[in-house]
């Protein structure tokens, strides 16, 4: 098993496979890649199970030592990569040599993903190699990357080509949908709380203060009500509203339980959107029905089948 040491950590780079399941009713969040279909993606281009565990990179990569050859591939919003003094592309497998890898400033999003043939190969914890940053446990030892680090990387099923220069197919799958749709417009079914459906008569803006356990938003406000305070289930997606009349949208890291009225519930592939709000982007929502949430979700998941079949047909040939 060989190590990537980490020379600079970036803005957050944390380890996430597909999360942590079955244990909300303990407390414990789901954490994984907040858009795990573009995780999922970057495993099948390097011939991992899509449960592997990758890199997620918010805003500014981390700069990399790889001491042996592997193969990598990124998704989501586009980065700045560099193998030495080599570009790099996105969306497709990539041989790369021992040597530097360094992902600079993300552009059009806030997060992308980087999977290794083999996998990150840090302890497993509850099922899951995915750090829980609020929890403090998985990944890293439950925390972004550090400078001096040593990340595990899996054995490979196959030789990865060693060569002078990274190596690269001229195909790639096609990012723009869903990773870099229009990330400002997201969906949600809305609850029967009457400010639920003024949250479409304004537009908001992400705070600065977000993080993987959800995004706030700041505009007009919304008439929040008293409610009775009592703790009610919440989940990834769900749309909050606090005293203060700013909506919170929970996301990978969201807690199990909260006190808040729920505007409603943004749908599940929506989400992977929500991941890429960068800092005071404008974000509007748009209501739909339940039917119509589960039609968008079939046409998600019809679309993601079809790039397994694609990739699989390229990465076998």
């Amino acid at each position: 098993m060989s190590a990537w040491q980490v020379l600079s950590p970036g803005v957050q780079t944390t380890v996430q496979d597909q999360g942590r399941h079955g244990w909300r009713h303990l407390g414990v969040a789901r954490a994984g890649a907040m858009d795990p279909a573009a995780l999922a993606m970057a495993n099948r281009l390097v011939g991992n199970d899509e449960a592997a565990a990758g890199l997620e990179i918010a805003l500014q990569g981390p700069r990399l030592r790889l001491p042996c050859a592997c193969r990598i591939a990124l998704t989501g919003a586009t980065v700045q990569a560099r193998w030495n003094d080599v570009p790099l592309p996105m969306g497709r497998p990539i041989d790369l040599p021992a040597g530097e890898l360094t992902l600079g400033p993300l552009r059009d999003g806030a997060r992308a993903w980087l999977a290794v043939a083999g996998g990150i190969a840090t302890p497993a914890m509850l099922g899951s190699r995915s750090t829980d940053l609020r929890g403090g446990f998985g990944g890293m030892d439950g925390r972004a990357l550090a400078t001096g680090d040593r990340l595990p990387v899996g054995e490979v099923r196959r030789d990865v080509a060693s060569a002078r220069q990274p190596a690269f197919p001229g195909w790639w799958i096609d990012v723009d949908d869903p990773w870099t749709a229009d990330r400002h417009v997201l969906r949600y079914v809305p609850s029967a709380l009457p400010a639920a459906f003024m949250l479409t008569a304004q537009g908001w803006r992400t705070h600065p203060n977000s993080n993987r356990q959800g995004v706030r938003l700041r505009g007009t406000g919304l008439p929040a009500g008293t409610g009775d305070g009592v703790s009610e289930p919440v989940a990834v997606g769900t749309l909050q509203l606090p005293p203060d009349g700013q909506p919170i949208l929970l996301l990978a890291d969201a807690q199990t339980v909260g006190g808040y009225p729920r505007l409603g519930h943004v749908i599940a592939c929506d989400l992977g959107r929500a991941a890429q709000l960068r800092p005071g982007e404008p974000v509007h929502f748009e209501p739909v029905t339940p039917e119509q949430a589960r039609s968008l979700a079939r046409e998600h998941a019809h679309r993601l089948a079809r790039l397994r079949i694609a990739i699989a047909q390229r990465v076998q040939a």
